[in-house]
């Protein structure tokens, strides 16, 4: 995949005008950064993410829904970090870097909707063969399979539903039944490679198109908000996923499942 981007950079790069390509020859500018304040309110962000892990914190009903409070102290504190950096940042560097909201609404509709239509599907999944897409856990019974349908789920979805789904499928298979707490810790001591192929084809197929992550779609929009033409939805699958991605896939699947 790193030989495939070498190429496809060279081959760019020599498409660029000669003076965009020529060493300056003027005085270097000197490197500054401005807005540097965001860097501490990003360093809340990671520790709030991490800290949400390492302590959960009694439950709390919000609304029917049973919330730890650890995430609502993470949730809170996001929004706060938020907060600061919109106060902290001078407006012309937002100005500077054409900064608008647009991108990021349309990512959080799409998110939104996808979050939301995966919880019944989750839950069928989580009851096995039992459930009514006793179809799936009947179809995906081996690791590559778990890695390949948790994969191509993914490139639809975000990789945290998707995690969460194929999860429930391989427990609803394995240990049908037995509580969710309990089928965790004996996947993991007795079938890692099932957790290992879930997780695999969850985090890294979500770069097949552009809504199979997040960052994806935030960089289209961004970019075409900004005036670049981009790959069209099915025209990046087949120019970079199909020939890239999907042949390291076939690697791996190979090598490790």
């Amino acid at each position: 995949m790193l030989g495939a981007y070498v190429l496809h950079e060279v081959y760019y790069w020599r498409r660029e005008p000669a003076d965009v390509r020529t060493a300056p020859t003027t005085t270097s500018e000197p490197v500054h950064l401005e807005g540097a304040a965001n860097v501490v309110f990003l360093a809340g962000v990671l520790g709030a993410v991490v800290g949400s892990g390492l302590w959960h914190g009694p439950t709390i009903d919000v609304l029917g829904v049973h919330q730890y409070a650890g995430n609502l102290l993470r949730d809170g504190i996001l929004l706060a970090m938020l907060a600061g950096s919109w106060l902290a940042t001078p407006s012309a560097v937002r100005e500077a870097n054409e900064f608008s909201w647009s991108p990021v609404r349309e990512v959080a509709i799409l998110f939104a909707g996808i979050f939301v239509t995966i919880l019944p599907a989750m839950a069928m999944l989580r009851v096995g063969e039992e459930g009514a897409m006793d179809f799936v856990v009947r179809a995906v019974r081996e690791p590559q399979h778990f890695f390949w349908a948790s994969g191509i789920l993914s490139s639809f979805l975000d990789n945290a539903p998707t995690y969460l789904a194929f999860l429930s499928t391989a427990l609803g298979r394995l240990f049908p039944g037995v509580p969710e707490g309990d089928a965790v810790a004996r996947m993991i001591r007795e079938h890692p490679v099932f957790l290992a192929a879930i997780s695999n084809g969850s985090v890294f197929m979500g770069a097949n198109t552009y809504i199979g992550n997040a960052p994806n779609f935030m960089v289209k929009s961004i970019a075409e908000e900004a005036g670049v033409t981009m790959p069209s939805f099915f025209g990046y699958i087949a120019r970079y996923s199909l020939p890239v991605l999907v042949t390291t896939f076939l690697v791996t699947t190979w090598i490790f499942f």
